[in-house]
């Protein structure tokens, strides 16, 4: 099933892209270790959200979608748990 990626999810997208530029420019600047590890940590934080947010939209679509077929869902929900474990 392709999904259709709301503007939520590409303005979270942008947001940790700029993210990434400001730790890139830290860098350059040679600024602190701790400053730049936390701006590194911040980063994943905001890809680990936008995965969740991805994961839940999908399934969520997907669920509607097998249910107005009459079709069990459950494997559905077991293949969701498996993508947000293998994402970390």
């Amino acid at each position: 099933m392709t999904m259709n990626y709301d503007d939520d999810v590409k303005r979270r997208l942008r947001r940790v892209e700029g993210q990434v530029r400001g730790v890139l420019k830290m860098m350059e600047d040679q600024k602190n270790c701790k400053d730049v590890v936390s701006q590194l940590s911040a980063v994943r934080s905001a890809v680990d959200k936008a995965v969740a947010y991805v994961v839940a939209v999908n399934l969520e679509q997907c669920i509607l979608e097998e249910k107005g077929a009459g079709r069990d869902t459950s494997k559905m929900v077991q293949e969701a748990v498996e993508l947000l474990i293998k994402s970390r």
